[in-house]
């Protein structure tokens, strides 16, 4: 085993893709990162890691490379820290014999609405709903649910494409928005659920923690920030976890990591949805900092059919908390990550984005810049620290100039 290939098939980009990579090293095991385009991923050239180019959209593609690496040294595992690729991991660690979740079950856990069925029939408590595939069924959806109500694509993570909408008006022109995207073909009309918002992190079908989740304004979802674990009474996390449970025997899940988010609403739990991997927005590094459990270590060791490592100390409690961009243009400068990432509790400061890039709001995780976690004995202790913290990181932005109308005709 000590060695031997560990592939991971794409990355996510917001923090956690690099540390699967230094997870396996440290495992005595060879990351290789298996991508389309290495240039989303500059972590791999800057830490050296073996990297495949490759269409990692074509199953026999993937099938084809892993196989040329367990031919040239051996391969202990392969997984995915992507929401788009963790079933093609899956199924491709069943096809060569490796441990893995059930790749059909992860597959149609991605489908919002294959999955949302699934979890009603088992008596999960989840939003009402309705797939449709054009804007006036949209609307019309709307009419039977009730205004407002939630739109979003059938497939994706990050908060892309979800909206609160609150009249036919508002709800047409946002899913014609969607569909006429060309990714979608189906999305999904939800009841709004309201109260406070919660993740239930479980690995192996037993509960690790509760997070308290912050969003940002309606109409909107983008996560703002991540408490671990979260401040809230014992009945009600419990109540949570259980339901995560539940969710998760119903849609035939439970190997490893999963990711459920759920709301507090008045009649208690409601799932919102499930995600059949690790969870993303740095969750892990606050769980790590919090409470002692490296879960990407947790999901490599697992994925490599090694043992699990014994929790380590944890400060006890942690937060995560985002900067944002305020509007659109080109980043000048990134200032204030080394004052950030020296400041009391801190365990990590990182921007996600860099001088040169251009900006476009997207109301998703996109629109997220950089980020702090910060851990302390107590839990409004460690929010006042990465709260001090990310408001010492500025992202200078500047107008990207309009292209002058001679130049745009001699580029015609």
């Amino acid at each position: 085993m000590n060695g031997s290939w560990m592939a991971f098939v794409e990355s996510n980009t917001t923090g956690t893709g690099r540390e699967f990579c230094a997870a396996a090293r440290a495992r005595g095991l060879r990351p290789v990162l298996l991508a389309r385009d290495l240039g989303r991923y500059p972590y791999a050239a800057e830490d050296a890691v073996d990297t495949r180019l490759l269409d990692t959209s074509d199953p026999d593609a993937v099938l084809r490379t892993l196989t040329g690496l367990a031919a040239a040294g051996g391969l202990a595992g392969v997984t995915s820290s992507s929401e788009y690729y963790v079933a093609t991991a899956a199924r491709a660690a069943a096809a060569l014999g490796l441990p893995g979740p059930d790749g059909a079950a992860v597959a149609d856990c991605r489908a919002k609405d294959v999955q949302r069925e699934r979890l009603r029939r088992a008596g999960v408590p989840v939003p009402a709903f309705e797939a449709v595939a054009d804007a006036a069924a949209a609307v019309a959806a709307a009419e039977s649910l009730g205004h407002p109500v939630v739109l979003k694509p059938v497939s994706g993570s990050g908060s892309v494409g979800v909206r609160l909408c609150r009249d036919a008006d508002d709800i047409r022109e946002w899913a014609r928005r969607l569909l006429d995207d060309g990714a979608n073909t189906r999305i999904l009309v939800e009841e709004a659920v309201y109260g406070p918002e919660f993740s239930v992190e479980t690995f192996d079908g037993r509960v690790v923690t509760v997070v308290a989740k912050h969003v940002g304004p309606t109409p909107y979802f983008v996560e703002t920030g991540h408490d671990v674990p979260a401040a809230a009474p014992r009945p009600t996390t419990h109540a949570l976890g259980e339901t995560a449970l539940h969710a998760l025997s119903a849609l035939g899940l439970g190997w490893g990591a999963a990711h459920t988010e759920l709301r507090w609403s008045a009649g208690g739990p409601v799932v919102i949805e499930v995600n059949p991997r690790l969870a993303g927005g740095m969750i892990p590094v606050a769980v790590r900092a919090a409470l002692g459990v490296d879960l990407v270590d947790a999901v490599v060791a697992r994925a490599a059919g090694l043992p699990a490592a014994a929790p380590a100390p944890g400060a006890g409690h942690a937060a995560v908390r985002f900067v944002r961009a305020t509007h659109e243009g080109r980043v000048r400068a990134v200032r204030g990550l080394r004052a950030a990432a020296a400041a009391p509790g801190v365990l990590a400061a990182r921007a996600t984005t860099a001088p040169g890039r251009d900006l476009r709001i997207t109301h998703s995780f996109q629109d997220r810049l950089a980020c702090v976690v910060a851990a302390a004995p107590a839990p409004l202790q460690a929010v006042r620290r990465a709260v001090a913290a990310a408001d010492l990181i500025e992202i200078d932005v500047e107008p990207v100039p309009a292209p002058h109308p001679s130049r745009e005709r001699a580029a015609r």
